[in-house]
This record gives C-alpha cells, sequence and structure tokens, in this order.
C-alpha cells in the first residue's frame, strides 16, 4: 500500500488546530457537564415529585435522543436565537455540555444514593444541615466511587466531540475528512484522526486509573 505522509505532513498545521478545538470543547462539555449534572442529579433525587419531573424529562430527552440530532438543534434551532451569527465552536461545545450534563447526572445521583442513608443521619445528629452534611460527608465519599463512570463518560464525551464537523466545527475529524476529500485517501487522514483520539483517550483512561488509586477506599 501506498502511504502518503505528505498529506499528513501537509494537513500538520490543521491537525494540530483541530486538536486544540477537540481539547478546548471537550474540556467545555467536562466543565460545565459537571457542574449542570450536579445541579440536575440532586434536583432528581428531590422528594416532591413536581420539582423532580423537570429534572427527569431533561435527562430522558438527553439520554433519550442521538447527539448529533442535538448538535443540529442547538445549532441551528437555539443559538439563532441567542446569537446573530452562530459559531459551530460554541454550538458543539454547548451540545456536549448539555448531553454529557445527563449521563453525569445520572452518575451524580446513583454515587450519592450508593452512600449509606445512616451516615446522613448521623451527621444530622451532630448538627449538621442537610447542605453540610452533603458537603463535608456525602460528596467526597461519593466522588471517590465516581470516579470510574466518570472517566468512562469524558472519554465517550472526547470521542463525541467528532460529530462537530456535521456543523462544521473544526475540530480534528473536520480536518481530517477534509483532506480526505481533497486528496480522495482514506487511511493517511482517518489514521492520523484514530491515532490522535486514541491518544486522547488513553491519557484520560491512565488519569483515571491514578485517581483511582490515589483515592482507593481500600
Amino acid at each position: 500500500m501506498d502511504f502518503r505522509f505528505d498529506i499528513i505532513i501537509e494537513y500538520a498545521p490543521y491537525f494540530w488546530q483541530g486538536l486544540l478545538i477537540t481539547i478546548g470543547v471537550s474540556l467545555a462539555g467536562i466543565v460545565f457537564g459537571l457542574i449542570l449534572g450536579l445541579f440536575i442529579g440532586l434536583g432528581k433525587m428531590s422528594s416532591n415529585p413536581i420539582i423532580r419531573l423537570p429534572f427527569s424529562w431533561y435527562i430522558n430527552f438527553f439520554r433519550g435522543t442521538p447527539l448529533v440530532v442535538q448538535i443540529l438543534l442547538v445549532h441551528f434551532g437555539a443559538m439563532p436565537l441567542l446569537l446573530a451569527e452562530p459559531n459551530a465552536i460554541i454550538s458543539l461545545a454547548v451540545s456536549l455540555s448539555l448531553n454529557s450534563a445527563a449521563y453525569v447526572a445520572e452518575i451524580f445521583r446513583a454515587g450519592i444514593q450508593s452512600i449509606d442513608k445512616g451516615q446522613m443521619e448521623a451527621a444530622r445528629s451532630l448538627g449538621m444541615t442537610h447542605a453540610q452534611a452533603m458537603r463535608y460527608i456525602i460528596l467526597p465519599q461519593a466522588l471517590k466511587r465516581m470516579i470510574p463512570p466518570f472517566a468512562n463518560e469524558f472519554i465517550v464525551l472526547v470521542k463525541d466531540s467528532s460529530l462537530g464537523m456535521v456543523i462544521a466545527a473544526p475540530e480534528i475529524m473536520y480536518w481530517g475528512k477534509a483532506a480526505a476529500g481533497e486528496y480522495y485517501r482514506v487511511w493517511e487522514p482517518y489514521l492520523t484522526v484514530a491515532f490522535v483520539y486514541l491518544v486522547l483517550t488513553l491519557s484520560l483512561s491512565k488519569l483515571s486509573h491514578y485517581l483511582e488509586r490515589k483515592y482507593s477506599t481500600q
């Protein structure tokens, strides 16, 4: 097979630019997904069914519909209502954040509910408020158990950022497709893209294993 390294060399600056955007939108999705997910997860745990209802349906919608559809809805439907000229990178970051928040909310809920109820009762008996008990007793323990599912979610999120090419967000998959289209070559651009995603996901996996060992409850 004739493998053309010159295509990779020519597109290297674009792949680098795409990599930075991929990392940027993924980090935005992780950070805002964590913040929004914690809020939604606590809302879904409310004992009041009326308060719980919108949070449950938020999770149902974003887990039950394809991410590519959500990206199209955000970019061509929601963003024009907020911005005169929608930006594909911002639309992708918002879509990843909203989608990730639904999965993160369920991770938070499962992690918090895995802690024995007796610990909350013990904290309340010491005079702590519900919020203080959650902050100082429940969440620190639950977070240790959430590291593996969080790592899985963030690895999926990094790979899902490749769907940004459907709205022409110039992430790394976009440039891989551009190179393949210009030279009618498959192996060189797509193997390069695959290699970059593999490095990113393996790095996240190694970080997850390090955090698991560091905060091991054993």
